[in-house]
C-alpha cells in the first residue's frame, strides 16, 4: 500500500515544479507588457502600422508620406515605400528598386537597387533622397551596395544615382542619415559604423570625402549607456550597444551642421564652409561642443532653431533650444526607441518607432512588433 502521504509529495513535486514555471513566465510576461501599458500621450496620433521595422520618415512639399525598412534582423520586401492616404504602403519609386534579397545577393546589382536603406529625406524642392548604407544586418558593406539614390517625386523615378567607394563608405562603414544643403550643392551624412565620422558629397561633381573620421566627436562615448526601460541595453552575451554618429541636423540657412554619436550625450556643430573646403584644408573642420543632452537618435530644428530630440530613455520627445536648456515636449510607451523627424507642409510633425530595444539583436525574438508612424502637433 502506498501511503498517502507518499501520493501527495508525488504529485506535489510536479505540481510545484509546474507551478514554478508558470509563475517565471508570468513574471517575464509582465516585464514585457510593462513597457506598453505605461504612460501615453493623447496628442501623439498613430498614422499607420506596419508589418516591418520602420527608421526613417519624409513628408513631402505636397503632402506625401515615405518611410523605409532597413534590411536588419530580417529580410524585408520593401525597402522604400509611400504611406497612401488609407494607411498602406507601395514600394518606391517601383518594385523593381525593391526587389534585392539577400538570397539572391549575387543575383541582383547593388548599384541599382535597394540594399539595407536607413533613411529618406525628401528636399522640399521635388526630390526624394534615399540613404543606402549597403550593410544587411548592420554588418560588411556590400561591395557597390552604399550610395545616396535622387528620386524625382514628379516623375516617380530615379534621377541620379551617387555611388560612395570604399574610400568614403568602407567595408565596416554604416552611412546612418543624410541633409541636403538648401541650395541642394551639397549632401552631409552621418557613419555610425566604424569609424565613425562624417561624410560630405558635392552634388554637382559626385564627389565625396569624410570628415572628422575617427574623430572623438564622431565616436562612442566610454562612459555613457543606453538605458531602455529602466536599465541599461545589453545583447545577450552582455555587449552594449555602442553606436558612433548618428543623429544630425542642419541649420535652416544651411550654414552650421550638428550631430551627435547615438552612444552619447554631447551634441557637436561646424560650420558646413569648412566641411565643403575639407579637401583642401582638413584642419578648419573644427568640431564645436554645442550642448549636453542624452542618447538621441532622430534630430530636427524648427524655424526658431529648437532642436527636437528623440530621447530613448523615456520614450519621448525633448527640445533643446538655443539657450541650452533641455525641455521636455511629451512622453509616450507607444513609442518604443523613437527615431526619424519629419515635418508636413501643414506643420504637423511625424516620427517613428523603430522598437530596437525590442528586436532579435537583443532578444531571441521580436518582443514588441507594433511598428507605428506617429505625428504630433509641435510646440509654437
Amino acid at each position: 500500500m502506498v501511503s498517502a502521504a507518499a501520493v501527495i509529495a508525488t504529485l506535489s513535486s510536479p505540481l510545484l515544479a509546474y507551478g514554478q514555471t508558470m509563475e517565471k513566465l508570468t513574471n517575464n510576461a509582465k516585464d514585457l507588457v510593462a513597457p506598453m501599458a505605461g504612460t501615453t500621450d493623447e496628442r501623439l496620433e498613430k498614422v499607420a502600422t506596419f508589418d516591418h521595422q520602420v527608421t526613417g520618415v519624409t513628408v513631402a512639399e505636397d503632402g506625401r508620406i515615405f518611410v523605409n525598412f532597413p534590411r536588419w534582423s530580417e529580410d524585408v520586401p520593401v525597402s522604400v515605400a509611400e504611406v497612401m492616404t488609407d494607411g498602406s504602403i507601395r514600394p518606391y519609386p517601383n518594385e523593381e528598386w525593391n526587389t534585392w534579397r539577400n538570397s539572391k545577393m549575387s543575383e541582383i546589382s547593388p548599384k541599382d537597387h535597394f540594399v539595407t536603406v536607413q533613411s529618406v529625406v525628401a528636399d522640399g524642392r521635388g526630390s526624394l533622397w534615399v540613404v543606402d548604407p549597403a550593410a544587411p544586418n548592420s554588418e560588411k558593406t556590400v561591395r557597390n551596395g552604399p550610395k545616396l539614390v535622387q528620386i524625382d517625386l514628379k516623375a516617380n523615378a530615379v534621377r541620379r544615382i551617387y555611388l560612395l567607394g570604399p574610400d568614403v563608405a568602407g567595408p565596416a562603414s554604416y552611412l546612418n542619415d543624410v541633409r541636403i544643403a538648401p541650395d541642394g550643392a551639397f549632401a552631409y551624412f552621418t557613419d555610425s559604423g566604424v569609424p565613425g565620422g562624417l561624410v560630405v558629397l558635392d552634388l554637382t561633381s559626385g564627389k565625396a570625402w569624410r570628415v572628422l573620421s575617427d574623430d572623438p566627436s564622431t565616436q562612442f562615448e566610454q562612459d555613457v549607456v543606453v538605458q531602455v526601460d529602466g536599465k541599461p541595453l545589453r545583447r545577450p552575451d552582455g555587449r552594449q550597444p555602442l553606436f558612433n554618429a548618428d543623429s544630425i541636423a542642419l541649420s535652416k540657412d544651411g550654414k552650421t551642421l550638428y550631430w551627435k554619436a547615438l552612444t552619447g550625450n554631447t551634441m557637436y556643430r561646424t560650420s558646413t564652409e569648412a566641411l565643403q573646403n575639407a579637401p583642401q584644408d582638413p584642419t578648419a573642420v573644427k568640431p564645436e561642443k554645442y550642448a549636453e543632452t542624452e542618447p538621441t537618435d532622430g534630430l530636427w530644428i524648427d524655424d526658431q532653431n529648437r532642436i527636437y530630440l528623440s530621447t530613448i530613455q523615456n520614450d519621448g520627445v525633448k527640445i533643446l533650444g538655443p539657450d541650452g536648456k533641455v525641455t521636455p515636449l511629451l512622453q509616450d510607451s507607444r513609442l518604443r526607441w523613437p527615431d526619424t523627424f519629419s515635418q508636413g507642409p501643414d506643420g504637423t510633425m511625424y516620427i517613428t518607432a523603430s522598437h530596437i530595444q525590442d528586436s532579435p539583436w537583443f532578444h531571441q525574438a521580436w518582443t514588441n512588433d507594433s511598428f507605428t508612424l506617429f505625428k504630433f502637433t509641435p510646440l509654437r
